[in-house]
């Protein structure tokens, strides 16, 4: 019988890994999705469409995790990540807990990062190019923050 790779199992630290990343993602789906419909006032209609982007963004990632879960012969989760309602809905505290959750999930990534360097490409590649977006979205959500005119770092 042939030696199966060490990450194929259902248990294994990197199926693990892999769904921790997919109920985050599924979190944001959600999380996104009630920001979109809480969100009032004049500025309402982008930032709706920015969630909703959000949201699709989300489920996309959440896709990505399920698909090289299976691929490893892993078992996709059914639980998704931690939810808080705040019941705070100004925009800043929504901006303020999505950079919270981004950086938890960004977390996740930099995890799987560890623990697949010099095992796979492919999966070296997937955590880089999601670490990377991730970083890029925090980057976005971090302007949206500050004041017009400041320059400065938001949160670091």
């Amino acid at each position: 019988m042939a030696k199966k790779p060490k990450h194929d199992e259902h248990n294994s630290p990197v199926i693990k890994a892999l769904n921790l990343i997919l109920e985050m993602e599924l979190a944001g789906v959600v999380r996104y999705t009630h920001y979109a419909l809480m969100v009032y006032g004049y500025t309402r209609i982008p930032i709706v469409s920015w969630l909703r982007g959000q949201a699709t963004e989300s489920l996309d990632h959440a896709n990505k995790a399920g698909e090289l879960i299976t691929h490893l012969g892993g078992h996709p989760s059914l639980s998704i990540g931690p939810l808080l309602e705040t019941h705070n809905h100004d925009i800043g505290d929504i901006l303020r807990e999505s950079l919270e959750h981004e950086n938890a999930s960004l977390n996740c990534y930099r995890k799987l990062l560890k623990l697949v360097e010099g095992d796979s490409v492919m999966l070296e590649e997937y955590a880089r190019e999601m670490i990377y977006a991730e970083e890029l979205h925090i980057g976005e959500v971090d302007k949206m923050l500050r004041k017009p005119g400041d320059v400065g770092v938001f949160y670091k």
